[in-house]
């Protein structure tokens, strides 16, 4: 069982930046990928960045290449998200996940199903 909190979200004005951060219980954190999603109002749950095991590869939806870094201490069981030139389209609920069974070489990362665990969501609101 793998338990996820996300903190860090807020209200911020367009271009500016919010870190996001995931805290994860699992003591073998360091096997699973993680990924973070977010749900905008009336919308579906998408796909933002994930980052595999090991830290080697990472994946970006193209709405957030360029301006979104995922990363991972897994020294401290920890993912983060640093979101820069946010966009008033970024306003959503984030989600951390994890999964020990996605392949994103297999272009897998985007699908919801292959994410075991979940967080609660953090909520990020841009102004324009």
């Amino acid at each position: 069982q793998v338990q996820l909190v996300e903190s860090g979200g807020g209200l911020v004005q367009a271009g500016g930046s919010l870190r996001l951060s995931c805290a994860a219980s699992a003591r073998t954190f360091s096997s699973y990928a993680m990924g973070w999603f977010r749900q905008a109002p009336g919308k579906e749950r998408e796909f933002v960045v994930g980052i595999s095991w090991s830290g080697g590869s990472t994946y970006y939806a193209d709405s957030v290449k360029g301006r979104f870094t995922i990363s991972r201490d897994d020294g401290k069981n920890m993912v983060y998200l640093q979101m820069n030139s946010l966009k008033p389209e970024d306003t959503a609920v984030y989600y951390c996940a994890a999964s020990n069974r996605v392949n994103y070489g297999l272009g897998q990362g985007t699908l919801r199903p292959k994410y075991d665990y979940w967080g609660q969501g953090t909520q990020v609101t841009v102004s324009s």
